[in-house]
């Protein structure tokens, strides 16, 4: 697999960036002493310290000394993270190459650039990200795009680092939002399924961790089933239910739940509160 040279920097330590971070280490795309770290609290970054990355409170450490910049605070925290990084930032031709990538949910590529301003003149390269946690354990889903100045050499070494975590895919700015409910909150709402099922076995006496581990690599079979063979889910759903058989019977509790209709709100109000968080 191929590796980068260039030094990663996370501003913000927290799920995310970790997940991004130790998966790039563990896949051997970096080493961890390419990995620079920034948060307000230096105790919270110590699994990154045990990662081997370095770690500081100063977020513009980060900035002046990384090359690809990964921006992974909270998005209300843009703003004064932002205004913090310009008043320390000593401008440097060093600039025009440095890459900031965004994981801030519904924040778009032009608020990027607004608030990252004091570093335009050497031409600002922006990238915004929707990735998700699976990325710790190699199956993420991540969609990414970039500004007018981000070029196409930019874009493979963007791809390489995220498609190495799992699935990452170039899209359309105007998609960001909406894969949002899929793949960045989709995992929640998979957890609570996984739960769900455990609950259904420990019911009919199944001890829990065993109906745990039954009902996470069950959900992990049909999932790689559905991208392995390439057929629709309902397809293979199908092919599961025997006529008269208990699994179409419990298919049949599930739509008397409506789990179709609740997964598909779910997605829904996941994205419009994705696109609610940029404008704030």
């Amino acid at each position: 697999m191929a590796k980068l040279d260039e030094r990663i920097g996370f501003i913000g330590g927290g799920n995310m960036a970790f997940a991004i971070g130790s998966g790039l280490v563990r896949c051997g795309i970096v080493k961890a002493s390419q990995v620079v770290v920034s948060g307000p609290h230096i105790e919270n970054l110590q699994r990154w310290r045990d990662l081997g990355a370095d770690t500081s409170d100063d977020n513009n450490l980060v900035l002046e000394h990384t090359d690809i910049v990964f921006i992974c605070v909270k998005p209300h925290m843009l703003a004064p993270c932002a205004a913090q990084l310009k008043f320390k930032h000593v401008p440097s031709a060093k600039d025009a190459n440095k890459l900031i990538v965004s994981v801030l949910a519904g924040t778009t590529l032009q608020t990027l650039e607004e608030q990252f301003a004091f570093m335009q003149n050497s031409g600002l390269k922006v990238i915004r990200t929707m990735p998700n946690t699976s990325m710790q354990v190699g199956e993420g889903c991540t969609v990414y795009t970039g500004n007018a100045r981000v070029t196409h050499h930019d874009l493979e070494k963007i791809h390489l680092m995220l498609n190495a975590l799992g699935l990452a895919q170039q899209v359309p700015e105007t998609m960001i939002d909406a894969v949002t409910g899929v793949a960045g909150c989709g995992p929640a709402f998979v957890y609570t399924i996984i739960e769900a099922l455990a609950d259904g076995a420990v019911k009919q006496g199944v001890p829990r961790q065993m109906a745990l581990q039954f009902a996470a690599q069950t959900l992990l079979g049909a999932a790689k089933t559905v991208l392995m063979t390439g057929k629709h889910p309902a397809v293979l759903r199908d092919e599961v239910c025997s006529p008269g058989g208990s699994t179409i019977v419990g298919v049949h509790e599930l739509e008397k739940g409506n789990l179709r209709a609740t997964l598909i709100n779910a997605v829904e109000k996941s994205c419009q509160r994705s696109a609610e968080l940029g404008k704030k």
